[in-house]
């Protein structure tokens, strides 16, 4: 008779305590960290829950900016729109008027007295014959007091005067007598250089510098003083007291400043 298998049936332990349902690892945990609880509690401390501050940005003036804006734009078209006036003015002004450059020249010059004295101070005595033309249909020029004139031999100014006072009107022609008077001291060196000019090139230059003070008239309008600059060159064959002496050559050039 064969036997029987022989069954094993599980057997639970009355007395072993419930275990609990509760998984043992902190949600807050990692699996990594589960081996090692005190590992968690550390990380834990260390990284202590964080609040989210909302961040507050500094919105500059918009007030401000759009005034300093409106302030540049309006100056910047104020300016554009006076420098648009004024060229217009000035083309018109050129249009109607047609401005022509007033012209110059040296026509004559006397000595009347050129020597040295006991003291080797020289004394000059010149007396100049200048033309002035005005060739403006429309503009008429006040000359002004207060002109300087000068006549210079090299870096020596030999003697000096002024113009007269005057009108000139449209597309006119003046002939002004001038008359110069001076005195350089210690003029021996003067002398010879004077003489060793003549012997060598038998002629001697001179600078005319002229200084003149100015009104121009538009028409029936005054406008401003400008000062007129006139530079002459001449050339003389000689500068003998009370005797004939030819320019030989004559140039001069004009600008004026405000």
């Amino acid at each position: 008779m064969a036997a029987d298998p022989q069954k094993i049936h599980p057997v639970h332990d009355v007395e072993a305590p419930n275990q609990p349902s509760a998984p043992l690892v902190p949600r807050s945990m990692s699996k990594s960290d589960a081996g090692d609880p005190e590992r968690g509690v550390q990380q834990q401390q260390q990284h202590p829950p964080q609040h989210t501050i909302p961040v507050m940005h500094s919105r500059p003036p918009k007030k401000r900016r759009s005034c300093c804006c409106r302030f540049f734009c309006w100056l910047i078209s104020i300016l554009l729109i006076l420098i648009v006036a004024i060229a217009i003015t000035v083309g018109i002004l050129y249009l109607v008027f047609r401005p022509k450059v007033p012209k110059y020249s040296v026509d004559e010059l006397r000595v009347t007295q050129f020597d040295t004295s006991d003291n080797n101070s020289l004394s000059a005595t010149f007396n100049l014959t200048i033309t002035a033309r005005n060739p403006n249909k429309k503009i008429g020029i006040y000359y002004e007091g207060g002109s300087h004139i000068s006549s210079w031999y090299e870096d020596t100014k030999l003697c000096e005067g002024s113009l007269p006072k005057f009108y000139q009107g449209h597309r006119n022609t003046t002939v002004l007598s001038i008359p110069l008077t001076g005195q350089t001291q210690d003029a021996t060196g003067l002398q010879s250089s004077l003489q060793q000019q003549l012997q060598e090139t038998g002629n001697v230059p001179l600078n005319l510098k002229v200084n003149q003070p100015v009104r121009i008239k538009l028409g029936k309008l005054k406008l401003f003083t400008i000062k007129f600059r006139i530079r002459c060159n001449i050339v003389v064959d000689n500068l003998t007291a009370n005797s004939s002496i030819r320019i030989q050559s004559s140039s001069c050039k004009f600008r004026f400043r405000l």
